[in-house]
């Protein structure tokens, strides 16, 4: 039904799909009396090419107008269908050297329409446009069809559709010119993913400006195939590049709020300075610096590209780093229970050295070596264990798209450390860690996300204490367990204090086992609700205390990406947590 000033339509015995169709084809209704007259005289025609664009070709169309003196006119159609005309075959035949291009093939077997089919005008030539832009995108600039045709017997009601498409030669790549570009030519031409005289394909060029935007240094990418210099078959590219500006602050915030170990408001705030090209050379550093109470932390991370700005670079790490894990709690003999008192406290000095290299298969290989000096004080102990880790680790993200905001896809971690006294190491160490994410949306608006994370140390027993907290496994915070606090779970150790007291510490575990499922509602494009269950913790050999929260959050998928207002409640009251609950404010992409 459509209601206007001038003409009030309504359309009866017709399935919904053909009155949106005969809707579309009489066009916008009239806005006067010339408009209106003139509106009429086309209705018999058009509503029967709507009929028959969708195989309705003996359809009986019944008009009735009437002519009120006040108000809009009345335009009444009552609609008879009759049979539809059906699709006897489809004849898809190609020519030239699209018949050695086995894209045309998938394309050919994904295509719905079949025989006995309902003839629709629509999908031959969404078919037709189909075949075009693909001949375009694969290089075949001089395709065209010899032939293309629907023939109807309105006899029999039934079609016959014959395509012939000839793509004639494909296209190659030609040379490719870099305006704007202020790095060594070697350092972008690494970035191009085909060779001089390779088969032109849109695919590569939308390639190619991924990796120039990947690598941070552009501000503004434009790859532009010229197709006005097209010379013996061959089609030149021309890339503008406009440089970022030389240096980049963003600035982050996070906080937690709950009952739990931390009573107050743990704000978190993080600063991070980047230079996206240092010199001609590609190289760039970003620098960190975060700060929360009692946890002040500044990282730099130095990249220099070796054989490939993107798929291969050398990083230097130097970094300053103060934390706090568990609790320690000293017992109250008069009320009888342990209360807290601080928590364990570290200074961590680094300098590392990684190589990431990246396959063909997108897996992520990086080789490293860390010098670590950690100070900190464990039942009432001084200790400064010095590490030199040996590592591996294997990373393969997979994004269902490239938004900020990701309807699917997946991570995978995988990492192995080593260190040794005979390598200058204070005690024998091997570390291995294991890290899962999974992202999927069903249904456009159900979206689910699920971790886990599993870890390691393997080291003798007796050594443990010398294993510095940062290396050990706790539990706890936004991406871990939520509903508790930052790192506060884990295995403690009842001693005697410095005064004589009886005095508990979390001092972390050898192992780390949590697990994490998380099912999100849309309400519309940029605002959703939570809920999850998060489990596990970190653990010894004869000291496994489980622990399970839930709660549930609102996200906001801001223009800088999801910013999330989580609420967690601990399920279980532990030796050194009583249950507790947590508010999580965090930003940034699932993956």
């Amino acid at each position: 039904m459509a209601d206007e000033n001038w003409l009030k339509i309504n359309v009866t015995g017709a399935p919904k799909k053909i009155e949106k169709n005969i809707f579309a084809h009489l066009g916008t209704l009239p806005e006067n009396d010339v408009q209106r007259r003139a509106f009429l005289f086309t209705v018999d025609d058009n509503t029967h090419d709507a009929l028959e664009s969708m195989g309705y070709y003996h359809a009986i169309l019944d008009i009735d107008v009437k002519e009120n003196d006040k108000g809009p006119w009345e335009l009444s159609l009552n609609i008879t269908p009759g049979e539809p005309v059906i699709i006897q075959w489809v004849d898809i035949n190609f020519k030239g050297d699209m018949l050695q291009d086995n894209t045309f093939s998938l394309w050919l077997n994904s295509l719905k329409i079949k025989p006995g089919d309902i003839l629709n005008h629509g999908v031959y030539d969404l078919i037709k446009s189909q075949l075009i832009t693909l001949a375009l995108a694969r290089g075949y600039f001089d395709g065209q069809y010899t032939k293309s045709e629907i023939n109807i017997n309105r006899d029999l009601n039934t079609a016959q559709i014959n395509l012939q498409f000839d793509s004639g030669k494909r296209y190659l790549f030609g040379d490719v010119h870099f305006e704007g570009s202020t790095l060594n030519d070697d350092v972008v031409e690494a970035l191009i993913p085909f060779d001089a005289d390779a088969p032109y394909a849109t695919q590569l060029l939308t390639e190619f400006n991924r990796n120039l935007l990947d690598t941070g240094y552009f501000s503004n990418i434009k790859v532009l195939p010229q197709l006005n210099k097209i010379d013996a078959g061959v089609v030149p590219i021309k890339v503008e590049l406009s440089p970022r500006p030389s240096h980049l602050i963003e600035v982050g915030l996070g906080a937690d709020i709950g009952n739990s170990t931390e009573n107050s408001v743990d704000p978190r705030v993080r600063v991070t300075w980047r230079t996206p090209q240092i010199n001609r050379y590609g190289h760039y550093q970003e620098t960190s610096a975060e700060w929360s109470p009692e946890r002040p932390k500044i990282l730099t991370t130095y990249t220099i590209p070796l054989t490939h700005p993107l798929d291969d670079q050398l990083k230097i790490k130097l970094g300053l780093l103060r934390d706090t894990y568990g609790v320690t709690q000293d017992y109250d003999a008069d009320k009888r229970q342990f209360s807290n008192t601080g928590q364990l406290e570290s200074k961590k000095y680094l300098v590392g050295l990684m190589r990431q290299r990246r396959s063909k298969s997108n897996w992520l290989h990086g080789y490293s070596i860390e010098s670590v000096r950690e100070f900190y004080n464990q039942l009432d102990t001084d200790y400064d264990p010095r590490f030199y880790l040996l590592g591996y680790n294997l990373t393969k993200t997979v994004r269902g798209d490239n938004t900020l905001d990701p309807k699917s896809g997946y991570r995978q971690t995988y990492s192995v450390e080593y260190a040794d006294p005979s390598l200058g190491s204070t005690i024998r160490l091997a570390r291995l860690q294991a890290r899962f994410k999974w992202v999927d949306t069903l249904f456009d608006k159900h979206r689910f996300v699920a971790r886990v994370d599993l870890g390691a140390n393997i080291a003798d027993k007796d050594d443990m204490a010398n294993i510095p907290p940062s290396l050990r496994y706790f539990a706890g915070g936004d991406q871990s367990i939520r509903g508790y606090s930052y790192q506060e779970l884990g295995p403690y150790i009842d001693y005697t204090n410095s005064e004589g007291g009886l005095s508990r510490q979390v001092v972390g575990g050898r192992y780390l086992a949590i697990g994490s499922i998380e099912y999100q509602y849309y309400l519309t494009p940029t605002w959703r609700v939570a809920t999850f269950v998060d489990a596990g913790n970190a653990f010894d050999t004869q000291q496994f205390e489980p622990v399970v929260s839930v709660g549930g959050g609102l996200h906001w998928i801001s223009p800088i990406g999801p910013i999330r207002m989580d609420l967690g409640f601990g399920l279980k009251e532990t030796e050194t947590v009583a249950r507790s609950y947590r508010f999580h404010l965090t930003m940034g992409t699932d993956l």
